[in-house]
C-alpha cells in the first residue's frame, strides 16, 4: 500500500470516528428534544391548572398577573430551548453526510509538533477528551485555511497575533459519510474542489461556498473595521455568496450581542430573495430581513400614490416612444443625482420660512381645524427649530386641539344616538366598568347617568381615533402640493441659470401630471420621499447594524443618500458589477460602485469569474470595456453558439430543438432569456403547448428546476446550467445600455451558451474574435436538421 493510500484509509477512519460522535449526539439531541416537546405540551395543555387566578381584590389582582406572566416566561423558555436543540439537530444531520471539508496542521511558534485542524460547517467537541474534532469555519483559527498556502501563516484572536508554521494544506470532498476526495493544495482553494462543485447543475436556492472560499472572498468576509465595504466583482465572482457567508460570520462572531434581526439585505427582485434564501438556514443561522428597495418605498407611499416599478421603468426605458419619451429619460437621468438632491434641501431651508401647505382638519365633513390656522401656528414658531421638530410641535397642537373638541363634541345627540348602534360587547365593556367602579363606592343612584357618559365617551374617542393616528403621522401636512409648488418654482430657478436640465420645465410638468393622478414614476418616488421625510423626519432605524445592498449598480446616487440616513448607525456592504449597470440613470450618473464614489470606504475587486465555463467568459468579456481585467476559472467546455435566422419560424423550431439537445444533456434549469417582458410573455406563450415552460415576472417568488422564460433585468445574480438568448440581434441591442443588459444575459450561464439572432447579430458581438464562438446562418429548416 502506497503512502496516498494510507492516507486515505486513515483519513476515513477518522470521518468513521467523526460520524460515529455525530450519531451520539443526535441521539443524545433527539432524546432531548422529545424531552422539551413533551414539556411544552404539558405546560400548554396544563397552563390554566398552575395559575393562581383571584381578581377579588387589588392585591389578588397583582398577584394574578405575576403568576401569568411567570407562567408564560416559562412557557417561553421550554419552546425557546426546543427550537435551540432542533436547530443543533438540523445542523449535526447535515455534518453527518459531509462533517468538514478542510484540514490544516498548523505548529504555533515554539512548538515542535503540528496539530492537525479539521474545518467544517460548525464545530465539534469531543466531550470525553474535551477537544475539539471540527473547528467551525467562522473561527478565527479557520482564516488560516482560507488566507495562507503552507508556510509561516498567523491569525487574529483577542488575545492578539498567533504566527506558526502550516506543514499541510488539505481538502475533502466528503458525501455519505465516505471520503470521496482528498486534495493537498497551496494557496487558493485547489481547481480539484472547485472543478467537483462548479461542474454540477445549478440548482434553485443558493449553496453556502465555505469549502470553497477563496482568499479575497475571505477579505470581504472577515472584514470588521469597515464603516462603508464596496465589493466590485464581476458576473459569477462569488460575490452575493461571499456577502452571506459575511452576515453568517458576523453572526457568529458576536452572537452575545448581534441577531439576524440586526441586520437587513436590499436584494434586486423578490425572486432572488427565495434564491438565497436557504444559505444561512444551511449554516445553522437564521435569515436576516430580505427585501427589496421598491418594496419598502411602496410600503412608505404605496397608499398615497400608485408607485412604478424598477422594472416597469426598465420597460419603458427599453421600448417607449414618442414625444414625452426623450424629456421623461433626461428626467430620470436628472432625478437620480445628487444635484437634484441639493436642490430640494435648498428648498425645504426655504420652507421654513413660508411656502409649505397644510391640509383643513375635518370631522365628520365639516372643517375644526383650517390649514391658515395650522401655517399661522407653524410659522409663529422659532424657525431655527428643525422643520421636522417644529411639525412635532404642530402635531401637539393639533392633538390638544382635538381633545378640547372632543369634550364639547361628546354633548352633542348624534353620539347618543350612535351609541345605540354598538356592538354587544362594547356594552358589556361599558357594564364591566360600572362593576369595578361600584366596588368601591354604595352609591348606584346614578347608573343611567354614568353609563351614557361612559358610552359617549367611548362612541367619539372611537370616531376621532383615526383622525388622531393622521395627526401622529404628520398628515396634516400636504406634501403633495408642497412638493407640486417646489416643481413649479423651480421653473423660475430655471431661468436664472441653475444646473438644470435645458428641458426643465418639460420634466417638472411631466411630474406634476404624474402626481396629480396619484401616480410616482420610479425615478420620483426617492426624491418624493426625502423630501417627505425632511419635512415629518426620518425617524432613523437605529436598531439595524449592518445593511447590505445586492447589485448596488442599479441604485442612484440620491436613493443611497436617502438610505444613509435612515440607517445612520449601519456599517453598509455595496456589492456589484458595474458592468451590469442596467438602469437609465447609469448612462449619466455615476454608480455607487465607481472609483469616483466619495465616502470614505474600503474597495474590494473581484475579477476573477468561477460561475461560466472558460469558453463562456472569454466570449462575454470580449464586448465589455476593461474586459481583459475578467479572469476566467479554468473550467473547459463548450463555445458559445451564435444561431443566426430569416424569421420568426425558423427561431422558434431551431429554438425548440436547442432546448431539447440541452434536456437531453442533462441540464436541469435551462432559461431563456429575452430583453423584455413583452418577448417574454410572446415566446412563453409559443412554447407552452409543446414543452412545459414556466414564465417568470415580477411577481414570480420561486422558481423549479426545469426550462423558464424570463427578462434579462429579473434573472440578475441567478444562474442556470444552459441559456438561450432569445433574439441577440441589432435591432434588439444596440444601445450602450443594452451592452450591459446582453453581458447580464450572457452571463447567466454556468455550461452553455447559445443566442439567436432574427436578421443581422447585435455589433457588440462584432468585436469579439471569431475564434471564441461558433457562428452559422440558417436559411431554412430541413427535416433532420
Amino acid at each position: 500500500m502506497d503512502e496516498k493510500d494510507t492516507e486515505w484509509k486513515e483519513e476515513q477512519q477518522r470521518v468513521d470516528q467523526v460520524v460515529k460522535e455525530i450519531q451520539s449526539k443526535i441521539t443524545s439531541f433527539n432524546e432531548r428534544a422529545k424531552g422539551l416537546k413533551e414539556k411544552v405540551i404539558d405546560i400548554r395543555k396544563n397552563f390554566w391548572d398552575d395559575v393562581t387566578v383571584n381578581l377579588d381584590e387589588p392585591d389578588d389582582i397583582i398577584e394574578t398577573q405575576a403568576s401569568l406572566k411567570q407562567q408564560a416566561e416559562f412557557l417561553s423558555e421550554r419552546e425557546r430551548s426546543h427550537g435551540q436543540v432542533s436547530e443543533q439537530l438540523k445542523t449535526l444531520e447535515r455534518m453527518e453526510d459531509s462533517p468538514y471539508f478542510g484540514r490544516i496542521d498548523f505548529a504555533e511558534d515554539g512548538e515542535s509538533t503540528a496539530e492537525p485542524i479539521y474545518i467544517g460547517i460548525s464545530s465539534l467537541m469531543d466531550e470525553k477528551d474535551e477537544e475539539f474534532l471540527i473547528y467551525d469555519w467562522r473561527a478565527p483559527i479557520s482564516s488560516l485555511y482560507y488566507d495562507y498556502p503552507p508556510g509561516h501563516a498567523q491569525y487574529q484572536t483577542i488575545e492578539g497575533t498567533i504566527d506558526g508554521e502550516i506543514e499541510l494544506k488539505r481538502q475533502f470532498i466528503i458525501r455519505n459519510s465516505k471520503l470521496k476526495g482528498l486534495f493537498d493544495t497551496g494557496l487558493t482553494i485547489g481547481d480539484h474542489l472547485l472543478q467537483t462543485v462548479l461542474g454540477n447543475n445549478a440548482d434553485t436556492n443558493m449553496k453556502s461556498i465555505v469549502a470553497t472560499i477563496q482568499r479575497e472572498q475571505n477579505q470581504i468576509i472577515r472584514n470588521e473595521k469597515s464603516d462603508l465595504l464596496i465589493v466590485q466583482g464581476v458576473a459569477g465572482s462569488g460575490k452575493t455568496s461571499a456577502a452571506l457567508q459575511r452576515i453568517a460570520y458576523l453572526l457568529y462572531s458576536y452572537r452575545e450581542v448581534l441577531s439576524s434581526e440586526d441586520i437587513i439585505l436590499f436584494s434586486p427582485n423578490p425572486l432572488f430573495n427565495s434564491y438565497v434564501a436557504t444559505v444561512l438556514p444551511e449554516l445553522g443561522e437564521e435569515n436576516m430581513k430580505q427585501t427589496t428597495f421598491f418594496q419598502y418605498v411602496d410600503a412608505q407611499l404605496g397608499r398615497q400614490f400608485t408607485i412604478e416599478s424598477p422594472f416597469d421603468q426598465m420597460e419603458y426605458y427599453l421600448t417607449g416612444k414618442g414625444e414625452d419619451y426623450s424629456t421623461r429619460v433626461d428626467g430620470i437621468s436628472y432625478k437620480a443625482s445628487l444635484t437634484f438632491k441639493h436642490q430640494l434641501e435648498e428648498f425645504v431651508h426655504k420652507l421654513g420660512d413660508e411656502g409649505l401647505r397644510f391640509r383643513n382638519i375635518k370631522f365628520r365633513g365639516e372643517e375644526i381645524i383650517s390649514n391658515q390656522e395650522i401655517k399661522s401656528y407653524f410659522y409663529s414658531l422659532e424657525n431655527n427649530i428643525a422643520i421636522p421638530n417644529r411639525m412635532e410641535s404642530v402635531a401637539k397642537w393639533l392633538l390638544n386641539k382635538i381633545s378640547e373638541f372632543e369634550r364639547i363634541e361628546r354633548e352633542k345627540d348624534w353620539v347618543i344616538e350612535e351609541s345605540e348602534l354598538l356592538d354587544k360587547e362594547d356594552y358589556l365593556n361599558v357594564h364591566r366598568q360600572l362593576q369595578e367602579e361600584n366596588k368601591f363606592s354604595d352609591d348606584t343612584f346614578d347608573d343611567f347617568e354614568r353609563e351614557e357618559k361612559l358610552l359617549r365617551k367611548l362612541v367619539i374617542e372611537d370616531r376621532l381615533k383615526p383622525l388622531k393616528q393622521k395627526i401622529k403621522r404628520m398628515f396634516f401636512v400636504d406634501i403633495k402640493n408642497t412638493y407640486i409648488h417646489l416643481l413649479k418654482q423651480s421653473y423660475q430657478t430655471e431661468k436664472k441659470g441653475a444646473d438644470l436640465p435645458k428641458n426643465w420645465s418639460a420634466i417638472a410638468q411631466q411630474t406634476i401630471e404624474n402626481i396629480k393622478d396619484k401616480y410616482l414614476t420610479w425615478e420620483d418616488s426617492t426624491p418624493y420621499l426625502y423630501f417627505q421625510k425632511m419635512l415629518v423626519g426620518f425617524h432613523e432605524n437605529r436598531s439595524i447594524r449592518h445593511v447590505f445592498i445586492d447589485e448596488a449598480q442599479d441604485y442612484s446616487p440620491i436613493q443611497f443618500a436617502y438610505l444613509k440616513k435612515l440607517f445612520p448607525s449601519s456599517r453598509m456592504t455595496l456589492l456589484g458589477d458595474i458592468n451590469q449597470a442596467i438602469y437609465a440613470h447609469a448612462l449619466h450618473q455615476e454608480t455607487l460602485l465607481s472609483d469616483k464614489m466619495k465616502e470614505k470606504h474600503e474597495r474590494i475587486t473581484l475579477t476573477r469569474s468561477y460561475r461560466s465555463t472558460r469558453p463562456i467568459v472569454e466570449f462575454t468579456k470580449s464586448f465589455m470595456p476593461n474586459g481583459e481585467l475578467i479572469e476566467p476559472f479554468n473550467r473547459e467546455g463548450e463555445k458559445p453558439v451564435l444561431i443566426e435566422v430569416e424569421n420568426t419560424d425558423i427561431l422558434n423550431e431551431k429554438l425548440l430543438q436547442e432546448i431539447e439537445k440541452f434536456q437531453s444533456k442533462g441540464h436541469q434549469t435551462v432559461a431563456v432569456i429575452c430583453k423584455t417582458v413583452k418577448e417574454s410573455e410572446m415566446v412563453y406563450r409559443m412554447l407552452e403547448n409543446k414543452i412545459e415552460v414556466k414564465l417568470m415576472s415580477q411577481q414570480s417568488h420561486t422558481f423549479q428546476k426545469g426550462l423558464v422564460v424570463i427578462p434579462a433585468y429579473l434573472a440578475k445574480g441567478i444562474e442556470f446550467d444552459a441559456v438561450i438568448i432569445y433574439n441577440a440581434s441589432n435591432t434588439q441591442y444596440s444601445k450602450e445600455l443594452e451592452r450591459n443588459l446582453f453581458y447580464t444575459a450572457g452571463t447567466r450561464a454556468m455550461h452553455e451558451l447559445t443566442m439567436f439572432s432574427l436578421g443581422e447579430p447585435t455589433a457588440f458581438i462584432n468585436v469579439v474574435p471569431r475564434n471564441k464562438f461558433i457562428h452559422y446562418k440558417i436559411h431554412a429548416v430541413h427535416k433532420g436538421q
